[in-house]
């Protein structure tokens, strides 16, 4: 996307809400004019986050507050700053960026193994592998409802089959559906998130628990 819009006036927003604190070069890159960022997504206070704003040939993005009266962050966002919330993800990024190689091996480790469980039973990796951040994993489990494989596995590890934004329903996943999955497959899939301080998983024990599903 940075080389389509080199020489383009267009204002590019990235939505960084994943990615922030983990994925660090890409978001450097000066040709970002807008990122948004949430305090809790890299452990850090919920109900703060951020939106960044870079200038792009010496002016800023052409903002409009959705709110209106004091002057505060130059009359985008009246009201009194939440100090301890804006400390807290301060610190939960200066922490982010300090330990990031150390909490990308364990995320890496945790995919591996969730990878080789997952493949040993014959499961289908949905998402470009080299596109995917090393703490979420998407999969279609051939056989496997992934309703049945939710409450089958929920005493030893907590899966979903959508994101968070859409667990209050049960419809099927339309951003697989987009990528072009069938509606069997997109019904087969299950969606894993972890971080560095997951705890181990009983993977042999995951494995039977599918297996049985199978009969």
């Amino acid at each position: 996307m940075t080389e389509i819009l080199a020489s383009h006036d267009a204002w590019w927003h990235v939505d960084a809400a994943q990615g922030f604190g983990k994925e660090l070069e890409q978001l450097r890159h000066p040709r970002i004019n807008l990122i948004s960022i949430s305090g809790h997504k890299i452990y850090g206070p919920k109900g703060i986050g951020a939106l960044i704003a870079r200038k792009h040939e010496r002016q800023f993005p052409p903002l409009r507050p959705l709110m209106f009266g004091g002057g505060q962050e130059q009359g985008l966002r009246p009201g009194t700053l939440p100090v301890p919330l804006i400390a807290g993800l301060g610190e939960a990024a200066k922490l982010a960026v300090r330990n990031n190689n150390e909490r990308a091996l364990k995320c890496r480790a945790f995919r591996e193994q969730a990878l080789a469980t997952f493949l040993a039973l014959g499961a289908q990796r949905n998402g470009a592998e080299d596109y995917t951040l090393p703490h979420v994993l998407n999969v279609s489990l051939p056989g496997i409802n992934s309703d049945l494989a939710i409450k089958a596995l929920k005493n030893v590890i907590s899966v979903s089959s959508t994101s968070a934004c859409t667990s209050h329903t049960h419809t099927p996943s339309h951003v697989l559906a987009a990528m072009g999955l069938s509606p069997e497959k997109v019904e087969q899939s299950i969606r894993l998130s972890w971080c560095h301080m997951t705890p181990d998983v009983d993977w042999s024990e995951v494995e039977n628990i599918l297996r049985a599903l199978r009969g």
